[in-house]
């Protein structure tokens, strides 16, 4: 039987093919949603913890705009960002420098161009303390 040897081969390498095929499980992140709204109470209690003086009518949209701000950033936390490389970072990296030379730029005759009066390089101002 040509053909049961043939099944029972494919049986057996089977789970060796499929390793490749399906991917590795990982354990499920936990996400927690609060699912935060923010009433007319608590805008009031932030504004004044932030020394900002809020009319009451402006209370109801700002409490809605705030919820929405908190809504989506509950849906930024789903994303799923397994494998994701961070695209930015301070580690590993070194600032470009300078040579640290003191120059006055040479641009004397052009900064002075600007001044209402000059002597000798320099301003000229009208005395202020007698």
């Amino acid at each position: 039987m040509p053909g049961h040897m043939a099944s029972v081969r494919v049986r057996s390498i089977l789970p060796g093919i499929l390793r490749f095929f399906v991917p590795i499980r990982r354990q499920k992140r936990t996400v927690r949603t609060c699912h935060m709204s923010l009433d007319k109470a608590t805008v009031a209690r932030i504004a004044r913890l932030a020394r900002i003086s809020l009319p009451e009518e402006d209370l109801e949209p700002l409490a809605e705009e705030l919820s929405g701000i908190l809504k989506w950033i509950e849906q930024l936390s789903e994303v799923n960002t397994d494998g994701v490389a961070p695209m930015t970072s301070v580690v590993g990296h070194a600032l470009h420098h300078r040579e640290d030379v003191v120059t006055d730029g040479n641009r004397q005759d052009e900064v002075l161009a600007n001044a209402p009066a000059s002597a000798d390089g320099y301003f000229v101002v009208p005395k202020v303390v007698e």
